[in-house]
């Protein structure tokens, strides 16, 4: 950790640089790119035409393009399908491996001297200051990349690499509408069609939901959790804080039955934010 600044090495940035950056990335991704100003960072992501998240990510706009933060396991990918997207369009796509990722676990952190950019994560509650730097940087303190990982986890943050990888997962299913990744009121983007029909239809069946487990408990990515047939799985863990991807209606008929959420025959409970109850009430009533 450096000044209050933790190292993601699983992080690295993708730079989209030129006149047409704006309308490029209009017809493709799923977060809002109109009144967009220099210095806003926001979540989106670009899906596979079938809906699914090649790579999710947190854009900042800047002068002269956007840059995007992203798994570092998913860059060449992402970079690779902009540019196959971008046609006559001048765009300068390219993988900046230079730069580096920095976080905090505070909303407010003083900025590094030197960093190339300061910016917000957004899918916090109260934010999250995030740097970029040019110096070369340590290997990644366990201890401190353990400490963002467990506030992640407890904010309901997931992240790909971790909690899933390419093509594996709808943006609902890490709640990326609750958490203002996915303009469903803007023009046309890949994916589009099928993640519009989720949600007018209004039925969910998978979130990524936070989960309280005893610290005592050997937990696991990949463990199912049972109410009794299976509803959910882990997909990553930090001490008693879980995220797994559940299904809601069978938790919502797991509850209506009395049978409690179990791991290893071992009693789980889920936070349900209050956009999700309000989902569930839904679903009831249909």
């Amino acid at each position: 950790m450096t000044s209050g600044f933790i190292h993601l090495p699983q992080r690295t940035i993708v730079s989209l640089q030129g006149p047409d950056t704006m309308a490029l990335l209009e017809r493709l991704v799923t977060n809002a790119t109109t009144e967009w100003p220099s210095g806003e960072t926001r979540y989106g992501a670009l899906l596979t035409p079938q809906g699914k998240i090649i790579a999710d990510y947190l854009a900042l706009r800047t002068d002269d393009g956007v840059i995007l933060d992203v798994s570092k396991d998913h860059a060449a990918d992402l970079a690779k399908r902009l540019k196959m997207f971008r046609l006559r369009s001048d765009v300068e796509i390219e993988v900046l491996d230079h730069l580096h990722v920095m976080a905090s676990l505070a909303p407010d952190q003083d900025p590094l001297e030197g960093a190339a950019y300061i910016y917000q994560d957004p899918r916090y509650p109260d934010g999250r200051t995030r740097v970029l730097v040019e110096e070369t940087i340590p290997d990644a303190d366990a201890s401190a990349l353990a400490a963002y990982h467990v506030d992640r986890i407890a904010n309901v943050v997931p992240e790909q690499g971790a909690d899933f990888g390419a093509a594996e997962v709808f943006p609902a299913e890490i709640n990326m509408d609750a958490l203002n990744g996915v303009a469903l009121n803007k023009g046309c983007f890949v994916g589009q069609e099928v993640v519009s029909r989720m949600h007018r239809r209004g039925k969910i069946r998978k979130r990524t939901l936070s989960a309280t487990v005893p610290e005592t408990l050997n937990v696991q990515p990949g463990d199912d959790i049972k109410a009794p047939l299976p509803i959910g799985t882990i997909s990553s863990v930090s001490g008693k804080h879980a995220l797994a991807l559940v299904r809601v209606d069978r938790l919502l008929s797991a509850e209506k039955s009395g049978a409690a959420p179990t791991l290893h025959e071992t009693p789980v409970t889920f936070e349900k934010p209050g956009w999700l109850e309000a989902e569930l009430a839904r679903m009831e009533e249909t």
